[in-house]
């Protein structure tokens, strides 16, 4: 009995475990496992087997058909499905449209684009980062015109993560070039990407896959009604939801099923008789568990309805660079088949470290650098000059 724990919420880790085993299929267990990528049919199946159980939504309110669990059934749930290598659900509709959409979207927008988010009916992506507006987002330059009752949409928008799956995007765009400040004159779009004018390209990634995107919209067209909020002032919506994709990009997960990995083939590999090894690997593990009650602080804040503050850049950090690590151990306990560009079978044990490594690397730089982030902290939180 572990005595960290409530009954109650001894009771929910079993019901937990119960769908889990009962529910999640085996080859979607055994992709996860050995750092394979699902694919969107696999993730759309993911999507409706949670959403049959009411299990799909965890931090939306009630009122919207979400779960709106505590910070600690939230924990428990990503725990087991860490240990069950479950997917990670696709965030761009569930975890960062969804609450930019409860909070400033219209009666009619939630009533519309919510109940299809939680159906799968509609698939989004996220239309931020530009060629020149990564970090520095607020100097995006794709543009939107309104023509009658339309914003007629050109420019481009590039690293957009599974672009090519998308039904649809939410997009910063600038609708006023003259405003005197960089961050004023930006607007939030939802537009529909099976239109023409809309060329998606995907990109190649060292690993092998496709999962980043450029997007070019050349006079692309979206309903005046498919504005979020106010006309020009997008930046409060660009603020808020970085700070949902930072909670959600910081979440444990992303190390504990990299921590997994590492114990299952490390001991197969008999690398814990290495003294050396097993120090590095008790490190990774402090961290793993230091930045889950971290986590828990934050999950809890959104619980209650606050506002996520600057310092919630701190998870973003953490968990992104403690991945690395992990996947760098890794390597190492491969020895000469850490280069091996495929997975490498020990025993029962199935793991791709190579791709486990690639997928690490960029953790760091999408969704805002961790340079960013450390700036981040050390203006809005040290108070520290810039």
């Amino acid at each position: 009995m572990d005595l960290n724990y409530s009954v109650e919420e001894q009771a929910f880790r079993a019901e937990v475990q119960e769908f889990l085993a009962q529910k999640l299929p085996k080859e979607m267990s055994d992709a996860i496992r050995v750092g394979r990528e699902l694919g969107k049919e696999g993730h759309e199946k993911w999507h409706g087997i949670l959403n049959d159980q009411g299990w799909l939504a965890p931090n939306w309110p009630k009122e919207f058909g979400g779960c709106e669990w505590n910070a600690v059934q939230r924990h428990i749930f990503e725990e087991e499905c860490c240990r069950a290598n479950a997917p990670r659900i696709v965030p761009f509709g569930l975890a960062m449209l969804a609450p930019v959409l409860q909070k400033f979207g219209s009666k009619e927008q939630q009533d519309h684009y919510l109940p299809r988010i939680l159906s799968g009916e509609d698939w989004w992506c996220q239309g931020y980062s530009e060629p020149g507006a990564g970090s520095d987002l607020a100097s995006l330059r794709t543009r939107a015109g309104i023509d009658g009752d339309d914003f007629v949409i050109n420019g481009q928008k590039t690293w957009t993560t599974m672009a090519h799956d998308a039904t649809h995007m939410f997009m910063l765009v600038r609708t006023d070039p003259g405003a005197p400040k960089k961050q004023q004159g930006i607007s939030f779009l939802l537009a529909p990407m099976d239109q023409p004018g809309v060329d998606v390209r995907p990109i190649r990634t060292l690993a092998g896959e496709y999962e980043f995107c450029e997007v070019f919209f050349d006079n692309a067209r979206t309903p005046c009604e498919n504005l979020v909020g106010e006309l020009n002032k997008g930046w409060t919506m660009a603020k808020a939801l970085l700070s949902f994709e930072r909670i959600f990009i910081g979440s444990p997960s992303l190390a504990q099923n990299a921590l997994g990995q590492l114990e299952s083939f490390a001991r197969c590999r008999g690398a814990f008789d290495d003294p050396v090894f097993c120090d590095r690997f008790a490190q990774a593990a402090l961290d793993v568990e230091d930045h889950a009650a971290l986590y828990a602080r934050f999950a809890d804040q959104l619980k209650r309805g606050e506002t996520l503050g600057a310092d919630v850049s701190m998870l973003k950090i953490w968990v992104t660079e403690c991945f690395q690590r992990i996947t760098e151990l890794m390597i190492e306990a491969a020895g000469p088949d850490g280069g091996t560009i495929s997975p490498l079978q020990i025993g029962n044990v199935s793991v791709d470290v190579l791709a486990s490594f690639y997928k690490a690397r960029p953790t760091t730089i999408y969704g805002g650098s961790n340079e960013i982030q450390r700036n981040i902290l050390s203006k809005a939180v040290l108070g520290l000059p810039g």
